[in-house]
């Protein structure tokens, strides 16, 4: 399995969660607008490399597939209008709106799913979330170039009916489909355009209830328009919402004080200062920031160190992470019980919260004395007297604290000095996914709502991986977690517990903290709701009242 980690979702900081509400009046006349602030740019308007929140969030709402994400991850219809199940959870038949369009009015068919899904996990497209089609019919096999990717289990059945034949039982596959890496794709762009496909707001195809204009690739504002081919633009209610990127809270702030921004969100003092207003809003996310050590680093002291599980617990344990989210972040973020978050699952029999129930509390307490030992014992397992690193994170203002946290939580272990790189977003993702670098802050945005969406980050082989940690335990824990015998749900929460602990004791990963998102909202806006797992943010029935 491939996966490339994304922060996006990594801080998973942009200013707006939205999602689809059941809004039915009719206002495609009415010249609504929203403006609105991203803390990162545009990656790319692919839907089979998109990995980012900002890049996500504009394919979320220029695209559809078979489904999509209601209130508390309900599953809702899209372009699918009726769904049959085998009874053995096998096969999966979607029957298609026969009036969906492309923007440039093409007819949108059964095909353009086969096309998009067929490209998508083709190695040679080498997609970052090609792993989430694992389960599916032949795509291990495609993955690993054992199969043709023309054998994925995919198929279309006339003009208007897709068939997709899965290996196995796959628990969560309907919550699968409302991701843009399940979307359909116009074959005729994506050839069109070649390698230029997704790079700018006129090489892509689109088949959303709006269509992206003014990126062209670089720059930091943009805007969403309504699609006059969508199929149901009648209940489009925005004619526009204008992006742009403001990586500073203060700046933010203001533009949202002076009526420049119709939500804003909120970080460190500004929560504090702002919580009591009538326009804060305050959102619980599926969302985990943390630190990688690259186990196969360049520098053989620190490939040492890294591989030394008395330093990785050295370093975790003199990390204060209620200091971090009180007194650094103050936005509402939480302490992390461990790498899964909390509030994402619930225990299948007892209703028990997975975070809770896998917890180990030793692994991400603050203990510096205990933090202390283990950094002695693990220099002197290494052979060294002393460790230099540098620190990979954002350039964002809220990244840029965290790292500065780490820093200096560090040196008070002694002889160790740590030297800070703050890049934009896309540099540090695409070092991270080369293995160009020695420790990073990485974050991560639940897929769904299931705690293999963290698990997986951590196997073998899978990109998302990027300090490229192996435990064969692990492993095999989620081969059988993925596979055939996950339809036994109490046997397959009872592994994900175990993988979690085996995660965490290991100390394969240092959580810092579980993201909240606090806002300022104008009070015009209206029909919004959150989900805190998976396609968070679509505007189709946002409206501003008047």
């Amino acid at each position: 399995m491939k996966k490339q980690w994304l922060v996006s979702s990594a801080l998973v900081a942009t200013s707006v969660l939205l999602v689809a509400c059941g809004a039915k009046q009719s206002s495609s006349t009415t010249k609504q607008k929203l403006n609105l602030s991203v803390v990162s740019e545009i990656e790319t308007l692919d839907p089979s490399h998109a990995s980012d929140t900002t890049s996500m969030e504009q394919l979320e709402n220029t695209g559809e597939g078979f489904l999509q994400l209601g209130k508390n991850s309900k599953i809702e219809k899209e372009l699918a209008t009726n769904i049959k199940e085998s009874k053995d959870g096998k096969t999966y038949t979607f029957d298609l709106r026969h009036n969906a369009k492309w923007n440039d009015g093409r007819k949108l068919t059964a095909q353009d799913f086969v096309y998009g899904w067929q490209r998508t996990i083709n190695p040679k497209t080498a997609s970052e979330y090609a792993y989430l089609y694992s389960g599916i019919k032949n795509a291990d096999a495609i993955m690993n170039n054992k199969k043709n990717y023309k054998t994925l289990g995919i198929k279309a059945v006339g003009k208007y009916r897709v068939v997709v034949n899965l290996d196995h039982p796959i628990s969560y596959f309907k919550l699968l489909m409302a991701m843009p890496v399940f979307y359909p794709q116009q074959q005729a762009a994506v050839q069109k355009y070649g390698k230029r496909y997704g790079t700018s707001y006129k090489y892509v195809a689109s088949n959303g209830p709006f269509v992206l204009k003014g990126w062209n690739g670089t720059n930091n504002t943009w805007k969403l328009v309504r699609n006059t081919n969508y199929w149901d633009k009648k209940h489009v209610k925005l004619s526009a919402i204008n992006f742009q990127v403001v990586k500073s809270p203060t700046t933010a702030l203001n533009l949202y004080e002076t009526g420049k921004l119709d939500q804003t969100q909120l970080f460190d003092q500004q929560v504090k200062n702002k919580k009591n207003s009538s326009d804060f809003v305050l959102n619980k996310n599926a969302s985990m920031v943390y630190l990688q050590m690259n186990m196969k680093a360049q520098n053989a002291t620190l490939r040492k160190a890294y591989n030394n599980v008395n330093i990785r617990k050295a370093l975790s344990l003199s990390l204060d992470r209620k200091q971090l989210v009180n007194n650094v972040l103050g936005d509402g973020s939480l302490a992390p019980k461990g790498f899964v978050t909390t509030g994402l699952a619930k225990n299948p029999t007892t209703g028990e919260d997975f975070a809770k129930e896998s917890s180990v509390k030793s692994t991400v307490s603050y203990n510096l004395t205990t933090a202390k030992k283990y950094w002695k014992k693990g220099l002197a397992e290494i052979g060294a007297k002393s460790l230099s690193m540098t620190l990979l994170a954002d350039d964002t203002d809220t990244t840029k604290q965290v790292a500065e946290y780490v820093q200096g939580q560090w040196k008070k272990l002694g002889n160790m000095n740590v030297t800070l790189s703050n890049v934009p977003v896309k540099t540090r993702i695409d070092r991270s996914s080369k293995g160009n670098f020695q420790v990073v802050v990485s974050g991560w945005g639940a897929d769904f709502s299931d705690p293999v969406t963290f698990l997986n980050l951590y196997d073998k082989g899978n990109s998302g991986n990027a300090g490229n940690w192996n435990n064969t335990t692990y492993n095999q824990l989620l081969t059988k977690i993925n596979g055939a015998d996950s339809t036994n749900a109490k046997q397959r929460w009872a592994d994900m517990v175990k993988a979690e602990k085996i995660l965490m004791t290991q100390q394969a990963t240092i959580p810092l903290y579980q993201k909240s998102n606090a806002f300022l909202q104008n009070k015009k806006i209206k029909g919004l709701i959150t989900n805190s797992a998976g396609p968070m943010h679509n505007f189709k029935f946002v409206s501003m009242s008047h």
